[in-house]
């Protein structure tokens, strides 16, 4: 029985010493992973970064590329009959699109959506002018007609969302 009274003596302090052993081993152990995790996050943040503001500055060149006025000044041609042009604005702004379209995984939903609806409203605005031009109409007349239906619009959508991605950017740096 004294052997065990001793055993017990040498036992508990030993395995309280070794608890609080643990302990701050567990501790130190979790402080490192905290650690290894901070710096991989903050260097993907060094790579993701300079990517995400050069998806911003793409898709801020794309919004004003494809607003009316500067796809007409850029694209027009006095020698282009109407149905010319409409081909030619369209599959402009389609190229567009497809060339940067991957930039949407940079930015969130809601101003990827509003980019994307930009694009169908100058479409479909675009479809609209077309379909009123007669068939010896120049470009010049589908350019006009353009700039018409895009000044009785109360809400220009390309430059909506060309005022939201600016908005998120300022939120995001």
């Amino acid at each position: 029985m004294d052997a065990l009274i001793e055993y017990g003596k040498i036992l508990l302090p030993a395995s309280v010493v070794l608890y609080a052993v643990y302990l701050m081993v567990r501790s130190f152990i979790n402080k490192e992973i905290e650690l290894k995790k901070l710096e991989v996050r903050s260097r993907s943040i060094e790579t993701i970064l300079p990517n995400r503001l050069q998806a911003y500055e793409r898709m801020c060149l794309f919004l004003e590329r494809m607003s009316p006025p500067n796809l007409l000044l850029r694209l027009n041609n006095p020698i282009y009959s109407a149905k010319e042009l409409h081909k030619i604005l369209l599959d402009e702004i389609r190229n567009e699109y497809n060339h940067n379209v991957s930039q949407q995984i940079y930015m969130s939903e809601e101003v990827w959506n509003m980019i994307r609806n930009a694009k169908e409203d100058l479409t479909i605005l675009i479809n609209e002018a077309s379909s009123t031009m007669a068939p010896e109409a120049t470009g010049l007349d589908l350019s006009r007609k353009i700039f018409e239906l895009t000044l009785e619009k109360n809400v220009e959508p390309i430059s909506h969302a060309l005022t939201e991605l600016k908005k998120e950017i300022q939120q995001t740096f």
